[in-house]
């Protein structure tokens, strides 16, 4: 166990280098799947491992060794290691629930606020009167579609055609419910520092999700890109302060919007090879990050055996 513990907290590092190549070398749609299996699941093998760092030290309480019916003492670990180690991995794992719960509860609250109707009635979209350009996808409750947010400065800044590649990028983010997988991505970032790296190509690959929706929904990329290019100048070179969004919208005009429009235009070299590459990596951190932490599971399994005095 003492070894095979610490590889679900090492592996996360290894995952960076490839996750930001992944939302290029792959469709959108699987590197979004892919992005969130792996920061889940190392989420979840982090907070394993953990878990797994307090028993030992645990053990050697004379109230846990009684009630785990202990008749030797505990030897996952070192004996002069097993206190301070479950000290710092039971500080690590409260401050992680508690991180965690905090960020839930965040985005639970602004989810409730943003639902409220304060954008005129409870259409699908919602005009602002405000000659700044912006536009954004408000998510709404479980059980609630959310809604398109439009300012009529955005409107102006666009040709019809336009407008409704806007409108259906927009609209990819609602009913794909894009806001689930950024809220996982926080959760996972939560857990271990290098997690906060899939953040960025999550997000990338979700506009690039709604990119694509929006170029089948008008049949025509290039009406698509020149949509995506001129929402997010025009938002960039508005006169005056950028009007606040709320926490959860996605927006159009987000993210490394060149790379988008070079995406949509056929303009980015395929890499079928890099992407295959980037896949296999993250899939193989996953199998080798579980793969330990069932394996120190199973150690410390036998060692609490031997210490309840059954023969090894």
């Amino acid at each position: 166990m003492i070894y095979a513990v610490w590889i679900p907290l090492l592996v996360p590092f290894l995952v960076v280098p490839a996750a930001r190549r992944l939302a290029d070398a792959l469709s959108p749609q699987r590197a979004v799947r892919l992005l969130a299996a792996t920061g889940a699941g190392l989420a979840v093998f982090t907070l394993s491992a953990l878990a797994l760092l307090v028993v030992p030290g645990a053990g050697r309480l004379s109230a846990v060794a009684a009630a785990g019916e202990f008749v030797r003492p505990l030897a996952a670990i070192e004996p002069a290691l097993a206190l301070p180690l479950s000290a710092v991995a039971l500080a690590l794992l409260l401050g992680c629930a508690a991180a965690m719960t905090r960020a839930a509860r965040s985005h639970w609250a602004q989810l409730h606020r943003t639902a409220r109707p304060e954008h005129g009635d409870d259409s699908e979209l919602a005009v602002l009167r405000d000659a700044r350009p912006d536009a954004y996808a408000l998510p709404g409750r479980p059980g609630s579609p959310g809604r398109i947010v439009v300012t009529t400065g955005m409107l102006h800044a666009l040709e019809p055609a336009e407008r409704d590649a806007l409108l259906a990028h927009e609209r990819a983010h609602l009913t794909g419910r894009h806001h689930l997988y950024l809220v996982a991505a926080e959760l996972s970032a939560r857990c271990h520092p290098a997690l906060r790296a899939l953040r960025a190509p999550m997000g990338y690959a979700l506009e690039r999700c709604a990119d694509e929706a929006a170029a089948q929904a008008v049949g025509d990329r290039g009406v698509a890109a020149r949509a995506i290019g001129r929402a997010a100048l025009a938002a960039r070179t508005a006169k005056g302060p950028a009007a606040a969004r709320p926490a959860p919208a996605l927006a159009a005009a987000a993210g490394p919007v060149p790379r988008r429009v070079a995406a949509l235009l056929g303009r980015t070299a395929a890499r079928p090879r890099i992407g295959r590459a980037a896949a296999a990596t993250l899939i193989a951190c996953l199998a080798v990050s579980g793969a330990a932490a069932l394996d120190a599971t199973h150690d410390l399994h036998s060692s609490i055996e031997v210490a309840q005095g059954e023969t090894p």
